[in-house]
């Protein structure tokens, strides 16, 4: 997967180029209603950016909705916590946005 950033709405440089992040992933588990496991390998030549991310999607029935929490693990040292929380709120918005 390419992620391409425009200028406006990235602060920084991508992970594999200035504009770009490239991202192998795959299901490494699926409990439907439950559960998602995946694995995310960034591709970069700054080894702060690259390496193997496992992230692990839990899903819960919430009055009126489902409460999804997600778990990242060895996320590589070059991804700001904070820049991390913003990705993943947008990826959630949007998925909340598609479901509606």
């Amino acid at each position: 997967m390419v992620l391409t950033y425009e200028t406006s709405q990235h602060p920084g440089p991508g992970k594999t180029s200035e504009d770009t992040d490239v991202v192998q992933g795959r299901f490494l588990e699926l409990v439907p209603d439950e559960r998602i496991v995946q694995s995310v390998e960034f591709v970069s030549e700054d080894s702060s950016f690259a390496g193997t991310m496992t992230m692990t999607w839990s899903l819960a029935p919430v009055g009126g909705g489902t409460e999804v929490t997600i778990r990242c693990e060895n996320v590589p040292v070059g991804i700001q916590q904070e820049d991390h929380d913003v990705g993943l709120r947008s990826t959630l918005a949007n998925l909340a946005a598609f479901l509606a």
